[in-house]
């Protein structure tokens, strides 16, 4: 007994010892020894939980998760001096236990660091733009897909379906263009069977087992639970990757690059430096990780507009009014029409301010000792903005809890840009894909109001909670598509 009490007594106070806060460290809750605050994060909304937090905190507190430390910052001013003021400080990812077993190390395009990121960041986007983002090829692209989508919701015949399947299948199709050359149809067993692996395994990720495994990865490794599908969902996602790049290699024309597998394969040709990731290990994690984010955020964008207009059914028709007015029904919507539709883009901004897609944005290290909100951070802190603090914060938005598209437009009712507008996020790790989601936002959804009115099933309320994962997704619902 008095050696149990011994070593009890020794792991506490070395506990205390080594995570004692050095002076002026941003205060947190009281922590449980060795297990910290995992266990008193809400779990159905962390992200609703953290901001109350910042409140009660003057918007910068820190909470020990497991092992280690994290920095939270809430509400536009703290979030946009630590993402913007200091992007350079906080341009770096920390360590990750679940992304180094997916990845095995500093690998992909999101979640590495130092020279490979910023190497690999600068060939992704100038890749992308050689192959047409930004430009008349991926609009062309995306009105086409529009086309293939109209055509499976007419024949639902007006009757209930759920759209979300829809959704992810036509907006990865434009990635998939871009990344594997190809789209697939709406039938592929094969494809279809890999978007519900994204799905699943980002909303494992960001769930209270993904914490858990963050938290106490020595633990959760060798322990049941639905945090093991995170790996073996991710496995098969990358095995669909490895087929596709074997086949690229095969067909393999260095003269004529068709998407960007085989710009990276090529790349792999030149001399490189060890550290620039131009090599085997990295392809498939950089592919992979433009396929996941070029799927799951604007497709779940696209289902929270629709039970938006759905819930708030007199946005829809205004919306469809200035539809009418600028393209008509029978005319394909094109980017340019965008300058004379305010309010169709107004709706949008509001979707995904409302919406709030990545409501807790990924974690960012300190590179150097820094202070914060007259805090002291020190280096390799790690730090996370919560970008839901940000689109509803009280002192940025007139009426930060209510679905209003005039946050966006002035007295005249022209467009606004806002600031304190960060579903992207911000700084040197905006998001890599938001010109292309844009884009699709706004030709999509043109396309589909455009053609269809759309009600939730007779008698029933669609639910305007969300299911948080890393992304905020509805829960499952299904609704009508009423032919104009």
């Amino acid at each position: 007994i008095g050696l149990l009490l011994f070593v009890v007594a020794f792991l506490l106070v070395a506990d205390y010892v080594k995570n004692r806060n050095p002076p002026n460290y941003p205060r947190s809750p009281f922590s449980l020894p060795l297990l910290g605050n995992v266990f008193n994060i809400d779990s159905k909304e962390p992200h609703v939980y953290l901001t109350k937090l910042g409140h009660a905190y003057n918007n910068i507190f820190s909470l020990r998760l497991g092992r280690d430390k994290v920095v939270f910052i809430t509400g536009y001013k703290l979030v946009k001096e630590a993402l913007v003021t200091q992007a350079e400080n906080f341009a770096d990812r920390p360590y990750s236990p679940v992304q180094w077993r997916v990845y095995s190390g500093n690998a992909g395009l999101f979640f590495s660091n130092g020279e490979m990121w910023k190497k690999q960041r600068r060939f992704a986007l100038s890749t992308l733009r050689n192959l047409g983002l930004g430009k008349k090829t991926v609009e062309l692209a995306i009105c086409e897909e529009s086309r293939f989508l109209l055509d499976e919701i007419d024949k639902q015949k007006g009757g209930v379906f759920d759209p979300t399947i829809l959704f992810n299948n036509a907006v990865s199709n434009i990635i998939c263009q871009m990344v594997f050359g190809q789209r697939f149809d709406y039938a592929n067993h094969q494809f279809r069977t890999m978007l519900k692996y994204i799905s699943k395994s980002i909303q494992l990720e960001g769930s209270v087992w993904g914490q858990l495994y963050e938290a106490f990865p020595v633990i959760m490794k060798h322990l049941p639970g639905p945090h093991n599908d995170i790996f073996s969902n991710y496995k098969l996602l990358q095995d669909f990757v490895k087929e596709v790049v074997v086949k690229h290699k095969a067909e393999l024309d260095p003269s004529e690059p068709r998407d960007y597998i085989d710009s990276f394969l090529i790349e792999m040709m030149k001399p490189h430096e060890t550290t620039d990731g131009f090599d085997e290990e990295n392809i498939v994690p950089c592919v992979l990780d433009l396929f996941l984010a070029g799927t799951e955020t604007t497709s779940t964008a696209l289902c929270w507009g629709l039970i938006y207009l759905i819930t708030y059914p007199e946005v829809q028709e205004k919306v469809q009014e200035e539809i009418d007015r600028v393209t008509g029904r029978s005319k394909e919507p094109r980017i340019a029409d965008k300058a004379n539709m305010p309010y169709t883009e107004a709706v949008i901004h509001e979707i995904l301010r409302f919406g709030e897609i990545v409501p807790m944005n990924g974690l960012r290290v300190a590179d150097n000792d820094t202070t914060l909100g007259e805090c002291f951070i020190p280096k390799g802190t790690a730090i996370l903005p919560i970008l839901h603090s940000v689109l509803f914060d009280e002192n940025e938005w007139e009426t930060p809890y209510e679905f209003n598209p005039g946050h966006f437009l002035d007295k005249e009712g022209r467009f606004v840009r806002r600031d304190a507008f960060m579903p992207f996020s911000a700084g040197k790790r905006v998001c890599l894909g938001e010109q292309l989601a844009r884009m699709e936002l706004f030709l999509f959804f043109v396309s589909l109001l455009g053609k269809f009115r759309f009600s939730a099933a007779e008698g029933e309320k669609l639910s305007l909670d969300g299911v948080i994962g890393v992304t905020r997704t509805p829960h499952p619902f299904k609704i009508h598509a009423t032919a104009r």
